[in-house]
């Protein structure tokens, strides 16, 4: 690693830095500039027409002729063609195209055009995790799922490294009949594994989709990597490298950019896969802040896909630890928020009085020697790190802080977490000796510090460790709910491996010239999403005629609420983690398999439920993409909605509130169903009724009903429970979530 140099250009280091931003989840999002043409005043408009009726429309040559109709005639002959960004056939109708804003303007006079809106930039939000999440090879949910075959995956982000050997198709079989897509590679680049590769990015619409980024090679190898062994990052880490669903297929939609992802690419992305046949979409990219599910492409783009029967699995945001910073949180897509596991790549500060703080690096060179040295605070009065220790504060830039020790002749460097990141730390590739501890260790060293003359400290490195005792534990950057734009609907809905995950790189990031093997360890709701799109495959394999509803259900019913040890999963600053962090709890893969009992929502449940958002009949009109008239049906409030979590408002809907669900029996035909009801601080009364479900035969179908009381002024701001159905066989854990107040935590 010292002897690595770098010999970019200005514009190259330009991209990278925009790249590293929008892994961070940082990228900026300034409406029409989002999508502007550099060389020109165009920018990109995504428009929604009503939907051609006449059947001779049927062919995506006669819609283009029919989009282009509404181009204003500035843009007559050849230059409509390259005006034409995309035509989208079922996630919206209509297209994207590049214009003056006086061209916009005037094609939103026109009849027949919905919507007219500048395009914007959303930005992007393993050798253990299988492991971990208990996934064996010969038994289980992979013997039973076949190891996810005959499935396929597609994955919406920044391309794929094709050659990696993650994506080697031994024992994959050819694609089901029903897969329409292509692959934009050379036909030696594709296999049974790698389906389909298509890009429709601004950038390179023709071009293949190969991953500048490294970011959607991460992903899609976490989801349905296939086995690779003696896989690691300068030598920790090591084991076998295996995607979550190994043997399923994958299909690569390449939607973003070193720039980010614009939302006409998204849409774009999404229109392909529903048509191309998947079966799982894996999306870990997202808005800063939550949006309306009107303008979110994502949502729009998933609801599209989920009348299709595809299943939807989406990144929750890395804009935690603070409430009401989740996006993605449609009902219809699952939104998995971010967690550790028991491994760590352990580095230890040892201070010249004994005590020793656990942390944690990349860089751990041999010839190091743990002699003690001068230990100096980067916030004093004279810091001269020239031959010493130095402590130094996170924000951002750890490695890059490392770097200016090492230029100002520092020995090594203990990196301190601030109050918001408390015990989330990062195993990096630093430049020199380096301990990345908690904000509690760090208390305790400048503690030390002021308290002794002549402070000293040295580095021990103790390599790959597991059995962490908090795992897992949320991260701090996972968004957390409430959900500001559907508060009923309880987001995020489950927890998943989203912290330091080992999977596929584009490029090797130390000395290694196998470019076939890259890993690397990043960090991110990003990675979470993909472990549970690739539960979902093996799920799917398992229960092919479930719908996504159902799927969610058994994911969310099942989810474990403690660690191995059976104490409650904390968060980053090791509290008990509220459910506004964690949702019903963490993946349990090997429960979920068997839920006993599922809560399934039909797609026209989702009408009622929108309207019920006081969305106009306009609005719900371009989301489910069919005429609707609000005031002909009866809507009903977001906590209503058949959903396998229970969110509850009491700001808005006073002392008292009822709630209806329905389960339907997936597990024995004769199956009898006792209550068990968690106690919710702040609440008086929990009554349910019926307090027993008896079923007679399968796929039976029972309603009850819960009614809340709250007690008079309860002191809490938020407050969660559950209500647990349990069997001889099954325990169908429902999470519930109660808000007494609009702001604060728990």
């Amino acid at each position: 690693m010292e002897d690595q140099k770098c010999r970019s250009s200005p514009t190259t280091w330009t991209i990278v830095i925009l790249s590293l931003i929008c892994i961070l989840g940082v990228c900026p999002a300034n409406g029409a500039s989002a999508g502007a043409d550099a060389s020109s005043s165009l920018s990109t408009y995504i428009i929604e027409v009503q939907k051609p009726t006449d059947k001779h429309l049927a062919t995506i040559e006669d819609l283009d002729t029919f989009y282009r109709s509404f181009l204003p005639a500035t843009t007559a002959g050849s230059n409509q063609e390259q005006r034409m960004v995309h035509s989208y056939r079922h996630v919206l109708s209509g297209f994207a195209a590049k214009l003056t804003a006086e061209e916009a303007k005037a094609i939103g006079e026109k009849n027949g055009v919905l919507d007219v809106r500048p395009e914007t930039v959303l930005s992007l939000h393993t050798t253990h995790t299988h492991d971990y999440l208990g996934l064996r090879r010969g038994v289980g949910l992979w013997e039973d799922s076949n190891y996810g075959k005959g499935v396929i995956i597609g994955v919406l982000d920044t391309g794929i490294l094709p050659e990696h050997l993650s994506f080697s198709d031994e024992g994959v079989p050819p694609p089901p009949a029903k897969w329409k897509g292509r692959c934009n590679f050379k036909r030696t680049s594709c296999n049974n594994k790698l389906i389909g590769a298509r890009s429709f990015t601004h950038l390179s619409r023709s071009a293949a989709p190969y991953d500048d980024l490294g970011h959607g090679t991460h992903t899609a190898s976490t989801a349905a990597g296939a086995f690779v062994k003696d896989a690691s990052v300068f030598g920790f880490a090591n084991g076998t490298a295996v995607g979550i669903a190994p043997l399923a297929h994958l299909a690569v939609y390449q939607v973003c950019t070193p720039l980010g992802c614009f939302t006409s690419a998204i849409l774009a992305g999404f229109d392909a896969a529903i048509e191309d046949g998947v079966d799982v979409l894996s999306v870990s990219l997202g808005s800063k802040i939550p949006q309306e599910f009107r303008s979110d492409p994502i949502a729009r783009g998933a609801f599209a896909a989920t009348q299709k029967g595809i299943f939807v699995s989406c990144s929750a945001g890395n804009s935690g630890p603070s409430n009401y910073t989740l996006t993605n949180g449609a009902p219809w897509v699952l939104t998995v928020g971010a967690s550790s596991t028991d491994r760590t790549i352990k580095a230890t500060a040892r201070l010249g009085n004994g005590q020793e703080f656990d942390g944690e690096t990349l860089y751990q060179p041999r010839d190091f020697k743990p002699a003690q040295h001068p230990l100096v605070d980067m916030e004093g009065d004279e810091y001269k790190p020239r031959g010493k220790v130095s402590v130094r504060y996170t924000v951002y830039g750890r490695i890059e802080q490392g770097q200016m020790v090492k230029d100002a002749g520092g020995v090594a460097m203990i990196l301190v977490n601030d109050p918001t990141k408390a015990y989330t730390t990062f195993p990096e590739p630093h430049v020199l000796p380096a301990a990345h501890v908690s904000h509690a260790a760090g208390t305790e060293i400048k503690k030390y510090i002021k308290t002794v003359s002549t402070p000293t400290a040295t580095i021990l490195f103790k390599g790959t460790q597991f059995n962490g005792s908090f795992a897992p534990a949320v991260a701090y950057f996972s968004s957390r709910g409430p959900n500001s734009i559907s508060p009923g609907i309880l987001k995020p809905d489950i927890i998943g491996p989203g912290l330091n995950i080992l999977a596929g790189w584009n490029s090797p990031i130390d000395n290694s010239t196998d470019k076939k093997r890259p890993f690397k360890l990043i960090s991110g709701t990003s990675m979470s999403c993909p472990h549970l799109s690739g539960v979902v495959a093996l799920l799917k394999s398992v229960h092919p005629d479930w719908s996504p509803a159902a799927i969610k259900s058994a994911i969310l019913t099942t989810a474990a609420t403690s660690n191995a040890k059976g104490q409650p999963i904390v968060d980053e600053a090791r509290r008990p983690a509220s459910i506004f962090a964690t949702g019903a709890g963490h993946v349990n893969v090997s429960k979920a398999v068997d839920p006993g009992l599922i809560y399934d929502t039909e797609l026209t449940d989702y009408v009622p439920y929108l309207c019920g958002l006081n969305y106009s009949d306009g609005d719900v009109s371009l989301i489910v993409g069919k005429e609707v008239s609000c005031s002909s049906i009866e809507s009903i409030p977001d906590y209503q909605l058949n959903y396998p979590s229970i969110s509850v408002n009491f700001v808005r809907l006073g002392s008292n509130v009822s709630v209806k669900r329905t389960v339907r029996n997936v597990g024995p035909a004769n199956s009898r169903y006792k209550l068990v009801i968690e106690p919710i601080a702040g609440i008086g009364s929990i009554n349910v009724s019926p307090r027993e479900l008896v079923f007679t035969k399968a796929n039976e179908t029972i309603s009850y009903t819960v009614n809340f009381t709250r007690k008079a002024s309860p002191q809490a701001v938020n407050a969660q429970g559950a209500i647990t159905w349990v069997s001889a066989q099954h325990s169908v854990r429902t999470a519930v979530a109660v808000l007494f107040k609009e702001s604060g935590g728990l």
